[in-house]
């Protein structure tokens, strides 16, 4: 929400793309009737959340840009256009010098970034307002090495603390302007906004983004070939039932509940992540838990399913799939589970890497018939949809 904040944009358009093989800038590059620089600025003002853009431009570029007005329509958020300088940093810092000086937050976007959607705008601004930065970022997949001057590998970092970080970067105005003036100061430079905030600011937010194609960057001649990146969408079920016996924890959803009995199983028997494993593992093609997990594996007696949904997930990311929400149905007469939904939602939410509001935890009774509702055991159900790049 904008919450009656001064949203101010740095789209920076200043730069030649010669990695796209063009003999001018690439986002002057004509995608299927419009221009990549106006799909980018059609797609902010169709936010509803921008209230004025500053467009940093080559003075090269000064009479092209004329020239696309006419030709695309001209976007009425752009209320100034600032000349671009020799680097990166020096076109942002033109940039936002030239927003109105009330400005609260503002967003620096990249022009090849046509794709930015709504709902990524809103949760970098939503990030600002609460902890002063916003910058939308996105698991790493591949596993990273650090080199040696030789040329090997004498690192491997935690890839599930690693991010890739794109735009938009939004940061109060404030603050950014006050990064940006003492790095000119000091005479540091730094491959992007964030940098410059972590270095004179303090921590950077990391607003996580569904996935890296949705808001991809058009880099390479062959970016350019589509109007849209292609995704297929796919959907899994899964269902999972376990016993109900004394003498052991009940755990669902990764969240110990107390009471009199727990679940009888190989591992610690969370029914609800085995049936959301096996969703996703099913809108994959990739097996079930029981294949990935065996139950004759004596290294997974007792592991917490947590860990396995992490690995599971892991497994998922490497065959180019991505989870973009997740619905779970727990089934049973006892005991009442709705104090520790939102604890549930939080716990699968965070392993994932989604935001809370793309997973849903519901539980239910069965009016006492059946083995739930006679307190034998506990079912779940869960679905769960998938994307991948086509």
């Amino acid at each position: 929400m904008k919450d009656n904040k001064q949203i101010g944009c740095v789209v920076v358009a200043a730069g030649r793309g010669a990695r796209a093989g063009f003999e001018y800038n690439k986002l002057f590059y004509n995608l299927n009737g419009k221009t990549v620089l106006s799909r980018t600025l059609d797609a902010l003002k169709e936010t509803g959340l921008i209230d004025e853009i500053a467009l940093v431009l080559s003075k090269d570029d000064l009479d092209a840009y004329e020239g696309i007005k006419s030709k695309d329509g001209e976007c009425n958020l752009v209320k100034k256009i600032a000349l671009g300088g020799a680097t990166r940093q020096e076109s942002v810092y033109s940039g936002l010098k030239a927003l109105m000086p009330d400005t609260d937050i503002v967003l620096i976007h990249d022009g090849a970034r046509p794709y930015v959607t709504k709902e990524i705008v809103n949760n970098v601004i939503d990030d600002t307002i609460a902890f002063g930065s916003g910058v939308i970022s996105t698991q790493v997949i591949d596993t990273i090495k650090i080199t040696n001057e030789s040329g090997f590998a004498c690192q491997t970092p935690r890839r599930d603390l690693l991010r890739a970080v794109q735009t938009p970067q939004a940061f109060s105005y404030q603050e950014i302007m006050k990064a940006h003036d003492m790095a000119l100061k000091d005479n540091v430079s730094a491959t992007d906004d964030a940098a410059l905030y972590e270095r004179y600011i303090g921590p950077v937010k990391l607003t996580e983004a569904e996935s890296a194609q949705m808001n991809k960057k058009l880099t390479l001649k062959s970016d350019f070939t589509n109007d849209t990146p292609s995704f297929l969408f796919r959907t899994g079920t899964g269902y999972d039932v376990h016993r109900l016996v004394e003498g052991r924890k009940l755990i669902l959803c990764g969240e110990e509940i107390p009471y009199e009995k727990g679940l009888l199983g190989h591992s610690d028997a969370d029914v609800a992540l085995h049936a959301l494993m096996d969703a996703m593992l099913g809108a994959c093609a990739l097996g079930d838990i029981g294949k990935l997990f065996p139950d004759n594996d004596m290294s997974f007696k007792d592991i917490s399913s947590m860990l396995l949904l992490k690995r599971a997930n892991e497994k998922i990311l490497e065959n180019g799939f991505t989870v973009t929400n997740a619905d779970i149905t727990i089934v049973c007469q006892k005991p009442k589970l709705s104090p520790f939904i939102q604890k549930m939602r939080e716990n699968i939410a965070r392993v994932l890497s989604l935001p809370i509001d793309r997973i849903s935890v519901k539980a239910t009774t069965t009016e006492k018939l059946g083995f739930e509702g006679e307190g034998l055991g506990i079912s779940a159900q869960a679905a769960v949809t998938v994307i991948q790049k086509i």
